[in-house]
């Protein structure tokens, strides 16, 4: 993502300062060209030299430096991304009003490039009616905004907003900056994954092998387009998508409630979880010990979430499914395809190595409606969520 990209990283005078060696340090190492501005007030808190020597590249500090006339406009002009971090109250009214009194604002001014503001302040500064009419501003006229989050201050713990985001919270916004697009912007997309768990008794449960990994990685991704995403997991050890809302669900019945609450007002569902096919026919109110010998579980099949769904559809949503096999993949897929009315239908075989559950690569075939075969390249997870995801977008037009 970000190899070969250049991204200009405005440090303001606030003690957040320290983190933004962090956000440096991380694009430098995933390959991006960074150059760093700071304001008179950063370099209280933090030396240029720091960040020269996590950036490799000289540090802007002044529009009157020797042999720089005119970089804020060339800066500006040539930089993929801008991300000003911290962004102080003083900085983000400045801002809002269009001023061009140092290297920073000069350059936000001229820029072309997009902008993410990472605020960071006093509780009471952030919740002061100018400071959100500035904000307000800034979102009018295009600026991405990340944070502030709730946490220690410097000057205490507090529960309301102004401590900057964390690096890798800023960098996922920063992607979502560069990556959104109008094909889904203002989209609602409805993204399942992970298994299901039967009870057995309030002890045991069926279950399967999923990781949920392909279906965070596609809420994920989708989050990154620029859509507004609802994440249904079953159980998962995968950490929550960054800008993702997430509901928790144990059961395919939950797994079904759930999905029959989100659908409605969705663009897109795509069916990623493995829900169990059948559940004990009837669940034990007591753990059953070992010693009492054999246990024989009549199963029942449990309901089928994505056929369900047929009803529930928002004309002209885009509807995904997935069929993980054992042998015969896209011959069974096609099937499901047609019985269950999908638009996409993802296909892989459990048994190849290197796909399917509990591993971090996948193989697959796409099908769609339309009769169209799809043969998407062996690679990770958020490669193949990539793929699928360009097939949907074709589809949102």
């Amino acid at each position: 993502m970000w190899a070969g990209r250049h991204v200009v990283v405005g440090v303001t005078g606030g003690i957040a300062s320290y983190k933004s060696c962090h956000l440096v340090r991380r694009l430098t190492e995933a390959g991006a060209r960074v150059d760093v501005v700071m304001t008179r007030g950063a370099a209280e808190f933090v030396r240029p030299l720091t960040f020269e020597a996590l950036s490799g590249r000289p540090v802007l500090t002044s529009l009157w430096e020797p042999d720089r006339a005119l970089a804020h406009v060339r800066l500006g002009r040539e930089a993929d991304l801008i991300i000003v971090a911290p962004a102080t109250a003083h900085l983000v009214a400045r801002l809002a009003h269009g001023m061009a009194d140092d290297f920073l604002t000069a350059l936000v001014l001229a820029a072309t490039a997009p902008v993410l503001l990472a605020p960071a302040m006093n509780d009471e500064m952030y919740a002061a009616p100018p400071t959100e009419a500035n904000l307000a501003n800034l979102v009018r006229r295009g600026f991405g905004v990340v944070g502030p989050e709730r946490g220690p201050l410097a000057e205490g713990h507090t529960d309301r907003p102004g401590r900057m985001s964390e690096p890798e919270t800023i960098l996922h916004h920063a992607i979502r900056l560069l990556k959104r697009g109008s094909a889904w912007a203002g989209r609602r997309v409805v993204v399942t994954a992970g298994p299901t768990r039967e009870p057995l008794d309030p002890v045991r449960v069926v279950t399967n092998r999923s990781s949920g990994k392909m279906g965070h990685r596609l809420a994920q991704a989708a989050w990154y387009r620029g859509a507004e995403v609802t994440l249904i997991s079953g159980p998962t050890s995968e950490p929550e998508p960054i800008g993702v809302q997430v509901e928790r669900v144990e059961t395919t019945a939950e797994l079904k409630a759930a999905v029959a609450r989100a659908l409605p007002g969705a663009d897109v569902l795509v069916m990623a979880a493995a829900p169990a096919d059948y559940r004990p026919a009837g669940a034990l109110d007591r753990k059953r010990p070992r010693q009492d010998g054999p246990l024989n579980v009549a199963m029942e099949p449990t309901e089928d979430v994505l056929l369900g769904t047929k009803t529930l559809r928002k004309t002209g949503a885009v509807i995904v499914g997935f069929a993980l096999e054992t042998g015969e993949a896209t011959e069974k897929a096609a099937a499901k395809l047609v019985r269950k009315d999908l638009d996409l239908i993802v296909a892989n075989d459990a048994l190849e190595p290197g796909a399917g559950f509990e591993v971090d690569t996948n193989r697959v075939t796409v099908l769609d409606r339309d009769g169209g075969r799809h043969q998407l390249p062996f690679g990770t997870k958020a490669e193949v969520a990539e793929g699928i995801l360009d097939l949907v977008e074709v589809r949102l037009g």
